[in-house]
């Protein structure tokens, strides 16, 4: 029995005549009485009453009927399912994301995505540090990755999506907190909290390099991995922190932000995707993501 069989059984017995079905089925119509004779005999059962004047389905027939027009209707969706997953309409994509970026950019690219995509099921994990990322991009536990730079590792493909200016986050009441401008050397006798370092988050490179440039090593009292955590000991007096601006966006209260000069300094947004898992859905998604970028 082949799909054909279950396609020539309906039409007859939709048509309930042969020569009709037939030309339904641009087929001629001795073929078409062939097949469904065929078909009755692989069954053990007879489908049709056949007449002169008339053709009837047999009350097997019609409980074939039934059945056989769940399967052909099943059988069609599931190509038309197929074609709407490749075409990047249908299926599930998993975003990582750090914490600076959680709070600015996923709130709209989660709604651009729902209206753009609305056959697309989003998941978001946001707070990763970027080697937590690559690890999940490279298990496949995760479609695209959101980090800072830098990343270099075979088989991932990174788009610098924006650039942000660095500020520095102190406590409202810091004596720095009303400056317009801060440069790394004012820093030199602040407490600083972190995110994770050795190698775990890509921020903690940052403060490192620019107060070595500056000519002092940083006086770390606190090392954490979630942004909100970072911000959260700012506010209560526990040092100061060197962060990407769209940070601000948390909206911690007791948090004073100033920006660090010169003006160009800032840190790059990265979207990564597994070479493997590029597809027309992450083609999509990436070309969303660039749209909300960029506003």
């Amino acid at each position: 029995m082949e799909l054909r069989h279950l396609r020539y059984f309906r039409a007859v017995a939709e048509e309930l005549h042969f020569n009709r079905a037939a030309e339904r089925l641009n087929i001629a119509q001795p073929p078409l009485s062939q097949q469904i004779r065929q078909l009755e005999n692989e069954l053990g059962v007879t489908l049709f009453r056949r007449s002169t004047r008339k053709v009837e389905l047999t009350p097997a027939g019609q409980r074939y009927l039934q059945d056989v027009v769940t399967i052909l209707g099943a059988v069609d969706d599931a190509a038309e399912q197929a074609r709407l997953v490749a075409d990047g309409q249908r299926g599930h994509l998993s975003i990582g994301c750090v914490g600076s970026a959680t709070y600015s950019l996923l709130p709209q690219l989660v709604r651009e995505l729902r209206d753009q995509l609305p056959g697309i099921n989003v998941s978001i994990r946001g707070e990763m540090l970027a080697p937590a990322q690559i690890e999940a991009l490279l298990a496949g536990t995760i479609d695209v990755a959101l980090l800072r730079p830098p990343v270099v590792h075979p088989g991932v493909t990174t788009m610098a999506i924006r650039r942000d200016r660095l500020l520095v986050a102190l406590p409202a009441d810091h004596p720095l907190a009303g400056s317009t401008e801060l440069r790394p050397a004012d820093l030199r006798d602040a407490d600083f909290v972190v995110h994770a370092g050795h190698g775990r988050s890509a921020m903690s490179g940052v403060v490192t390099g620019l107060c070595a440039e500056a000519g002092f090593v940083p006086r770390i009292r606190h090392s954490v991995e979630e942004t909100s955590t970072l911000l959260t000991l700012v506010a209560a007096g526990l040092g100061l922190a060197v962060v990407p601006s769209p940070t601000a966006a948390l909206g911690i209260p007791a948090v004073a932000y100033v920006p660090l000069g010169p003006g160009s300094v800032g840190i790059d947004l990265l979207a990564a995707t597994r070479d493997l898992d590029r597809s027309t859905l992450i083609d999509r998604v990436l070309a969303v993501l660039r749209r909300v970028a960029a506003e």
